[in-house]
């Protein structure tokens, strides 16, 4: 071609960068020389005790379906859905993951020049899909507490189309005040700006129902609630996400998704994991004692600067340890031990990483080694 490849791309694309996450095991095992079964995965916030029996089952039992389309609608998994949250079905839209839900929406709504307002910090994928829709991003920077400055971010609403908000907000780990959350619904819904809410982390939060907005979405006809089976559910390999939203949001969706976007085996997995009880009762109850736990041992690294979390992960300020987060990130992974290095996140320093919440002998072990390097508080 007489052309170079990058002439044909479109503009406001052409200088897009891949979303940095947790959970890069395969990349952290090369950097290391560390085997993958050997590496502890603290950069990642999904289930400690992984995918439910009764879901790994259920994948197995559809095997014989691989060779056969999925059904392109998931109606038995919206039904399951709906029925979890008393909604109707067609207030539901699956996705594969809830990171293609992030990039439909955008997609579906926004043109070029649009404006959204969003955090800073917040969960990168939400500018990665603006940005791809040829909208502009208008970021809202957190208070020195991390929280979200709720009228700074009302201000911003005026010239909006849109809004993403994520509660329990990831990398602080800590929820908006529903009132708040609520001031800002009912101004956007007076000036007609969409708001995207992300509830992916609300399961691990305890009195989940009490901060959820999953209820209103007849009241809030602007809204969309996110979620997703990759955290609590651990499916996270699978790919399974999904939306609840009024019959209208939830119509265009339907009809701009592209077809079979969830395979059999992940639809299959994900009706029976939501309702397993019984796994979600132990990782619950584990969640509780272990976040304790770790909080406690991490309030007693020196150097650390802990956020109390509301999900299942820890926010921590490490600028007095005498480490930025990209050291003590690969001191640690030379022991084994991934964290989450926010540096990447809009609007933060070098300073601040991100711990999920494992089983016991786990946060043991990552409690010994942060102690072994950094010292404990006298």
């Amino acid at each position: 071609m007489k052309k170079p490849i990058s002439s044909l791309v479109k503009e406001y694309l052409r200088t897009l960068k891949p979303c940095v996450h947790g959970g890069e095991v395969l990349d952290a095992a090369v950097k290391s020389g560390i085997k993958c079964e050997d590496l502890l995965d603290f950069s990642s916030s999904v289930n400690p005790l992984g995918t439910s029996k009764k879901a790994l089952l259920a994948v197995e039992a559809v095997f014989s379906q691989v060779a056969a389309y999925p059904d392109s609608a998931s109606t038995e998994l919206r039904e399951v859905i709906a029925k979890h949250y008393g909604v109707a079905v067609e207030n539901i839209v699956v996705g594969n993951g809830s990171t293609e839900l992030v990039y439909l929406f955008a997609g579906s709504f926004l043109s070029e020049g649009d404006l959204v307002v969003m955090a800073a910090p917040t969960f990168g994928e939400y500018e990665g899909a603006v940005r791809r829709a040829g909208a502009d991003v208008c970021f809202v920077r957190l208070g020195d507490d991390q929280l979200l400055d709720v009228d700074a971010f009302i201000a911003k609403l005026v010239e909006a189309k849109m809004a993403f908000i994520c509660n329990p907000n990831n990398p602080t780990s800590l929820l908006v005040p529903s009132e708040g959350l609520e001031r800002i619904l009912d101004v956007a819904l007076e000036l007609g700006v969409l708001v995207f809410l992300d509830e992916d982390f609300l399961e691990f939060v305890e009195e989940e129902q009490k901060f959820s907005f999953i209820g209103r979405i007849g009241k809030y006809s602007n809204l969309f609630i996110l979620r997703s089976f990759t955290k609590l559910f651990g499916l996270t390999g699978l790919r399974v996400g999904y939306g609840i939203a009024n019959k209208e949001i939830i119509d265009v969706l339907m009809r701009v998704k592209i077809p079979w976007n969830v395979n059999c085996l992940a639809q299959a997995a994900a009706v029976v994991a939501l309702g397993d009880v019984d796994h979600l009762k132990k990782t619950r109850d584990l969640i509780c004692e272990e976040k304790a736990y770790l909080q406690k041992g991490l309030e007693g690294v020196r150097g650390f600067r802990v956020y109390a979390p509301d999900a299942n992960f820890f926010f921590i300020d490490i600028r007095e340890s005498g480490f930025t987060a990209a050291e003590l990130t690969q001191k640690l992974l030379m022991r084994g031990i991934m964290i989450r290095d926010c540096s990447s996140f809009k609007g933060l320093e070098p300073y601040y990483i991100r711990v999920a919440v494992k089983r016991h002998e786990e946060n043991v072990q990552l409690l010994r080694v942060l102690e072994e390097i950094l010292g404990k508080v006298i």
